[in-house]
């Protein structure tokens, strides 16, 4: 492969920048440049020099291919965080021979095409990148650290030995093999298919963390749902009046709320509307709606009579306590009364959503879950069947391996004879 390089921190003025190098010449074609190296994973102060000028002291930490994040040759120049420093070592990288600048996720690439990593860690890593807040790094980071192909392994294993099994019946008949295997089988894929569809279940709450859980606030005009938005927010979000009708469209503020990703909605106010601007928003507003994850009914508004009526689990709080205080629940936007204990039934109520996440916070984990799934089902009738078919009952968990390969983006090679040799001690 190509030596590669490039900008391994964020551009721009800072403390220390850090340039990556990988390849086959990470090391001996970056002499010129640093004159010698360290031991490996051994920081060494080095003044870099060009054309027998010192461009940067800087330290430089040098990896094997055992050791490093790429599974190749790896070395990293921390520099000082200049934007002319940085500028003149690319410069001089790229005229160094057998190197070039690498493309955009090519480190993690070659993490992936070494068998670094797999590809739901590598999906990992990019979450984890782009986590803001506490609950998607630590999923991000669970993801990023194995479990999910920890998981997808135990599952697997399982599988080939139930396929192992119903293959060892099929062409070893002769051979010392258990002659029904059935409870063994159905066993092992009543196990794994009871785990799959845990996680299928639990996508939507991992995808929520993911991608972030929506709240709709609703309720009649003049309710006060965008002065309670402007106070969540922090900040002049949304128009507010004292004119009924002021919103028309959807409003969207992202916030964080007890480290769960959480984009607020202000809708129009619910009613009868003549004018076919806002009837546009209302229906809009509905829709939105329905859709959201958790919906806060804002009463005390010109009617309270929805047509969307408030379901298990969302909240309903009286608006504009500061001008009609009364029992209950309520809150006022204006003066801030109640708002601290609304924000927290919203995030106990996304808590207990979240609490179900799976593994799985991808459409693709979702998709091979299913092939995986619907394969197993197949299986597990044809293994329960009076007339069973070991040969169609072993192409279905095969089918269903695959799809996990799928997930992890590995495909298995001989495998299934390696696990029906090692268990039946077959070819004695």
């Amino acid at each position: 492969m190509d030596t590669i390089y490039a900008l391994a921190t964020a551009r721009g003025k800072a403390g220390v920048a850090v340039i990556r190098i990988s390849g086959p010449l990470a090391c001996e074609g970056l002499l010129p440049l640093v004159g010698s190296f360290a031991a490996p994973r051994v920081a060494a102060l080095r003044r870099l020099r060009h054309e027998g000028e010192v461009v940067d002291q800087a330290l430089v930490l040098r990896f094997t291919a055992e050791a490093s994040f790429t599974g190749e040759e790896v070395v990293e120049l921390h520099l000082h965080g200049s934007t002319a420093i940085v500028r003149a070592v690319l410069d001089i990288l790229a005229q160094l021979p057998g190197l070039r600048l690498a493309e955009a996720g090519e480190f993690t690439r070659r993490a992936l095409e070494n068998g670094r990593m797999d590809l739901a860690q590598v999906e990992g890593l990019a979450d984890l990148i782009e986590a803001e807040t506490e609950a998607q790094r630590r999923q991000a980071m669970r993801v990023f650290s194995g479990a999910l192909g920890d998981r997808v392994e135990t599952w697997r294993s399982r599988i080939l030995r139930a396929a192992a099994l119903l293959e060892a019946v099929i062409d070893f008949a002769d051979e010392d093999v258990p002659v029904d295997v059935r409870p063994e089988v159905r066993s092992l894929i009543v196990a794994v298919l009871e785990e799959l569809r845990q996680e299928a279940a639990g996508y939507k709450a991992a995808e929520r963390i993911r991608d972030g859980f929506e709240v709709a606030i609703l309720g009649a005009p003049n309710a006060g749902k965008s002065t309670l938005l402007n106070r969540l927010a922090g900040r002049e979000a949304a128009l507010t009046s004292e004119y009924a009708g002021t919103t028309r469209d959807v409003i969207e503020v992202r916030m964080d709320l007890g480290g769960l990703p959480v984009t607020l909605l202000d809708t129009a106010g619910l009613r009868e509307a003549s004018d076919p601007v806002e009837a546009m928003g209302i229906a809009r507003a509905v829709d939105r709606a329905r859709s959201a994850d958790l919906r806060v009914f804002l009463l005390g508004g010109d009617n309270d009579q929805f047509d969307l009526p408030p379901q298990e689990g969302d909240i309903v709080v009286s608006g504009k306590s500061d001008l009609r205080p009364g029992p209950g629940f309520s809150v006022s936007g204006r003066t801030g009364e109640g708002v601290e204990q609304l924000v927290g039934c919203i995030t106990a109520r996304l808590s207990e959503l979240s609490a179900s996440a799976a593994t799985i916070t991808r459409a693709r984990h979702r998709a091979s879950v299913l092939r995986s799934i619907g394969a197993l089902e197949s299986a597990l009738k044809m293994v329960e069947s009076r007339n069973l078919s070991e040969e169609l009952a072993a192409e279905a968990l095969r089918t269903a391996i695959a799809a996990m390969d799928d997930l992890v983006g590995r495909i298995g090679v001989e495998e299934l004879l390696g696990e029906i040799f090692s268990s039946f001690c077959i070819g004695k």
